[in-house]
């Protein structure tokens, strides 16, 4: 019998310039890592740009040294499972008028956005929609949040919720 293909994926949103040193722990098994947007400073995406497996988009705070590093949204597929990525994609499941032409376009089975720091996953018109609520120390989210996911045989099979510490929580060393 064929070992099932694996694939293992860090997904984070958020940081705002802040870099939990936790997720360089958590995400080190990970075969991509996945940064959702308010990426804040190149530092914070600096160590899986320099591995070579980061896929990241810019939101609306990130400024033009990482805009030029990265994209309004990206489409891909990992392991043949078609995804899109952008950093403010609306409420689910009533999405902006970008996003929803995105979709009709692209057709992904699997969202994943940023924004509103509100850690969400939910499933509706075949479209697994994904956020990792906010990995920073700014903004009104009590709870820092990322996720992990694995993907086996060309579909997602298994998703974690990482809850990193109250986000008023400034002890931790900065990047």
């Amino acid at each position: 019998m064929p070992v099932p293909l694996q694939t293992e994926v860090g997904i984070f949103s958020d940081t705002h310039g802040w870099l939990d040193p936790q997720l360089l722990s958590d995400f080190e098994s990970c075969d991509e890592v996945w940064h959702a947007g308010d990426i804040g400073h190149p530092d914070v995406i600096r160590n899986w740009q320099l591995k070579g497996n980061l896929r990241a988009v810019w939101g609306n705070i990130d400024g033009t040294e990482i805009r030029s590093d990265t994209k309004e949204f990206l489409f891909f597929t990992i392991q043949g499972f078609p995804v899109l990525m952008i950093h403010i994609a609306g409420k689910h499941p009533r999405y902006t008028p970008q996003v929803k032409q995105l979709i009709q376009k692209y057709k992904p089975k699997m969202l994943v956005c940023g924004h509103s720091h509100i850690c969400k996953v939910a499933m509706e018109g075949g479209i697994l929609y994904v956020n990792p609520g906010a990995a920073g120390v700014h903004g009104f989210h009590k709870v820092r949040t990322a996720l992990k996911i694995k993907f086996e045989d060309g579909k997602p099979v298994e998703m974690k919720v990482l809850e990193l510490g109250p986000r008023s929580d400034r002890s931790l060393p900065e990047t």
